[in-house]
């Protein structure tokens, strides 16, 4: 599989930044810091790119249609112009970077399989926006095993902050009911692709009520600095969150995020071959 962490070394770090909510939840603040390393740029090209479309697949899925690699990845990646695309991408890249610091940051198992099967380009992908499973013991199931689920909202563009943390909280209260829909189509996808034992670990967090585990909810916000402020984003207040004592909230920001996410998408396709 295509999943490592080549494209994110040392391009995230977490701050000494001490950020509280009004109701006095920590919020871990994390800078993603970019560098002009063609090495890791191409390895997050290829990273975006297997998200919408294997590597492994992409020319079986474009046989017949005329097209090349590049134009069929044209084809699918949200528009770089036409609206929503740019907002689409800039939620996707979000996302992208959520399940990263849960795989890389936290060690969770993070299955990649939300946009490959986006039938509209410029549409947010359905359900939870980030699950990541831990397990306490491979060989069976166990009371600390961990179901992660995680909201991402961005703002990439602009210099006016606005409060895209609290954004994520309330939508993150949301997971509660989508949480059942959002297990049983990644089990789908991944049992589509062939993987049954992954599957099979999807399975395991299906039945809360007959085979306990813990679960924590996230909520996470991804900024480009000149759009973040630390005093907007304190006024975030989660205390009508559902699942309140295990919300872990989440702040990234890095310098001009909107140019180098439509740099990934456009090397994405240029270097598909």
């Amino acid at each position: 599989m295509p999943w490592t962490s080549a494209h994110i070394d040392n391009w995230l770090r977490l701050t000494e930044q001490v950020l509280r909510t009004t109701d006095g939840k920590a919020v871990e603040v994390w800078e993603f810091q970019p560098q002009s390393s063609e090495k890791i740029l191409s390895a997050w090209a290829k990273h975006f790119r297997n998200h919408y479309c294997l590597d492994s697949e992409i020319d079986a899925l474009r046989d017949g249609t005329g097209l090349s690699r590049t134009q069929y990845l044209e084809r699918i990646f949200p528009d770089r112009v036409a609206r929503p695309g740019p907002s689409i991408r800039s939620g996707d890249f979000a996302e992208i970077l959520v399940a990263d610091y849960l795989q890389y940051c936290l060690k969770f198992w993070v299955p990649r399989t939300r946009f490959s099967n986006k039938s509209v380009r410029n549409e947010s992908a359905k359900g939870c926006d980030v699950i990541g499973f831990k397990f306490a013991n491979l060989e069976t199931d166990s009371l600390d095993d961990i179901l992660a689920i995680y909201e991402s909202k961005a703002q990439l563009t602009g210099s006016h902050a606005n409060p895209r943390l609290q954004n994520a909280v309330d939508d993150s209260a949301k997971d509660i009911l989508r949480k059942a829909d959002s297990l049983n189509a990644i089990k789908r996808r991944l049992l589509d692709n062939g993987n049954t034992p992954g599957a099979k670990k999807v399975a395991r967090f299906q039945n809360p009520e007959d085979n306990p585990y813990i679960e924590i909810n996230g909520a996470a916000a991804v900024f480009s600095s000149s759009s973040f402020s630390s005093a907007v984003e304190a006024q975030t207040n989660a205390t009508n969150h559902p699942n309140y004592s295990s919300l872990n909230l989440l702040i990234v920001h890095g310098p001009e995020l909107m140019a180098l996410v439509h740099e990934l998408y456009l090397r994405a396709m240029n270097e598909a071959g």
